[in-house]
């Protein structure tokens, strides 16, 4: 399995986009992960609520989501993205959002996770969710 601190390395200083968007990965183990990604005001997407860009949050669910499955697999096993899906379920506020993601199917060449989204603020209250199916690339 994947060390914590390996994927806390790529997360937060070996990915590009990963780092620009300042994502601080708070939990990785088999199965299991949560990201936090602290709030800019270049997030926001419609200045009229304020709320939060849906891109910001389809990012997160698709960043946990794979961490997760590669926190599984073992540290030089690559996995990608296949197919994702999000369901937004009321405009994300102005803050940090906190993503966890479990792992609900794991195989030798594909994962499976779903990912729920929320406020820092509001930790009850799911402001989106999504699924994610991963390719997994052996080392």
């Amino acid at each position: 399995m994947t060390a914590f601190a390996d994927i806390k390395d790529v997360i937060e200083k070996k990915i590009p986009f990963d780092l620009f968007l300042g994502m601080v990965l708070e939990e990785a183990r088999p199965g299991h992960a949560r990201i936090r990604l602290p709030y800019r005001p270049e997030f926001i997407g419609d200045p009229r609520r304020p709320a939060l860009h849906g891109g910001i949050i389809s990012t997160l669910i698709d960043t946990c989501g794979g961490t997760a499955v590669w926190a599984s697999c073992e540290v030089n096993d690559r996995v990608a993205t296949i197919d994702l899906r999000v369901d937004y379920l009321r405009p994300a506020p102005p803050a940090d959002l906190v993503a966890v993601a479990e792992v609900k199917l794991l195989g030798n060449r594909v994962g499976n996770s779903a990912v729920t989204i929320f406020s820092v603020e509001n930790p009850d209250v799911a402001v989106a969710e999504g699924r994610g199916v991963y390719n997994i690339r052996k080392a």
